[in-house]
């Protein structure tokens, strides 16, 4: 486990996204899961500017998607696939078949589960996972008590989720359920980069790194892989009571 702590945002975003590219250069044609949220979305900023300008080269890369509201796709504003078009997947141009992603209308849940298991086995395993920290612990739709072997699957989401949830849409909707890979799908990535910003999750940040960890805090059973790169920023940090111990990083 690495930890890196910024002073801002702005700062964390950049080096995460030089993180990004420095390991999807590894690989002939990178699969790359990336998270919804506004956490993320400045590295995908710095990802579709690099492009633009042609200073990465990005269309090799293969996308799965992470999680989705059970009820929406991409057609609907503030769906995850809806986010991850606008900052990522249509910046870079990427074809359709580069991507599989949840489709949270589809008949068939279970099915939309096999396909995303099914997609990351040809392409030989997620190589980087781009992940987010929710307010309860969570990690993608990962809930508190959730297995940390669990595969792709439908899950009832925990009340802070429905209630966070609820910033990214123009008006109240009824969240009852997402689709998500598991942890254990997450844990067989070769690399997980997680970002987390902002005094709010200061508390819970502490908890992960600082408690026993326990399926009760999805998050902390990221710091059992071997390659696991935690980005905070100073305010996110702040709750930490010995950063130095925890690997502070600062660049």
């Amino acid at each position: 486990m690495e930890i890196r702590i910024y002073p801002t945002y702005e700062a964390l975003s950049a080096k995460a996204a030089e993180r990004v590219l420095l390991l999807m250069s590894g690989y002939e044609t990178p699969l790359l899961c990336p998270a919804s949220g506004d956490t993320p979305a400045g590295l995908y900023k710095a990802l579709s500017a690099r492009y633009q300008v042609r200073k990465a080269e990005m269309d090799t890369w293969s996308f799965v998607g992470l999680d989705e509201w059970v009820g929406l796709n991409g057609n609907d504003e503030g769906s995850c696939r809806y986010f991850i078009d606008k900052t990522l997947f249509h910046p870079l141009q990427v074809a359709g078949e580069r991507i599989c992603f949840f489709d949270g209308r589809a008949a068939g849940l279970p099915k939309e589960c096999d396909e995303a298991e099914l997609f990351i086995r040809k392409r030989n395993g997620i190589d980087v996972a781009i992940l987010g920290l929710g307010m309860n612990g969570h990690i993608a739709m990962n809930e508190p008590g959730c297995v940390a072997d669990g595969r792709a699957q439908v899950v009832a989401l925990h009340p802070v989720t429905k209630l966070v949830g609820q910033k990214y849409f123009t008006q109240q909707l009824e969240l009852e359920e997402g689709i998500t890979l598991g942890l254990g799908t997450l844990l067989e990535s070769r690399h997980i980069i997680l970002m987390v910003s902002g005094k709010h999750k200061s508390r819970i940040v502490r908890k992960m790194l600082e408690e026993p960890a326990t399926n009760e805090l999805p998050a902390s059973l990221l710091l059992r892989h071997p390659s696991v790169t935690i980005f905070l920023d100073e305010d996110a940090a702040s709750g930490l009571s010995n950063k130095d111990v925890h690997g502070d990083n600062r660049n």
